[in-house]
């Protein structure tokens, strides 16, 4: 695997696991109802979805 792949797998790998913290905080939101907004957090995990499609389509 050369240099370049091997830095895109770790990008993504860490993406994923800032996706599942994110989709944890969601769930603790709603169902706790403390701050940040629920709409913020689902935002972000939108963004990240993003990026990460398109980090995996190069």
């Amino acid at each position: 695997m050369t240099d370049i792949n091997q830095k895109k797998e770790n990008v993504k790998m860490h993406l994923k696991v800032l996706r599942q913290n994110l989709k944890k905080m969601h769930l603790e939101v709603t169902e706790e109802l403390i701050l940040p907004k629920p709409g913020d957090v689902k935002d972000l995990m939108n963004k990240m979805d993003k990026l990460l499609k398109l980090i995996e389509s190069k």
